[in-house]
């Protein structure tokens, strides 16, 4: 069985640009259209393009930890969890949030404690 080298088996031989075509590639670049940037991708089917932000524009992001919500389902039931979940689950926490933010506010304080969520 013949030895295939590195040359011999895929590589394509090709040359780095010259200084001249190095520097002037970017002004090529800039000449063409910026692109538009990407959109990210949200989970759950709940996602939509006006979801991205609530009032006062906090921006609507996932407030758990996915991995540790699943394995938690996981290892308690031994049940899987949809992505689904985690949107329901973060406005529930946002909710929860809210109103413990409604709670300090009306003590007078202007940090949440844990006695605002009502468990104590």
């Amino acid at each position: 069985m013949p030895v295939l080298r590195h040359r011999e088996a895929w590589a394509e031989e090709q040359r780095a640009p010259t200084r001249v075509e190095w520097e002037r590639r970017p002004r090529e670049d800039d000449a063409r259209q910026p692109e538009a940037a990407p959109v990210p991708a949200v989970r759950g089917a709940a996602a939509r393009a006006d979801d991205h932000a609530i009032g006062g524009g906090v921006p609507r992001d996932v407030l758990v930890v996915v991995s540790k919500l699943k394995l938690y389902i996981r290892g308690r039931a031994g049940m899987n969890c949809s992505d689904g979940v985690v949107d329901v689950l973060s406005d529930r926490l946002r909710a929860l949030c809210d109103e413990a933010i409604e709670r300090a506010r009306a003590a007078g304080r202007k940090t949440v404690l844990d006695r605002d969520f009502g468990g104590r």
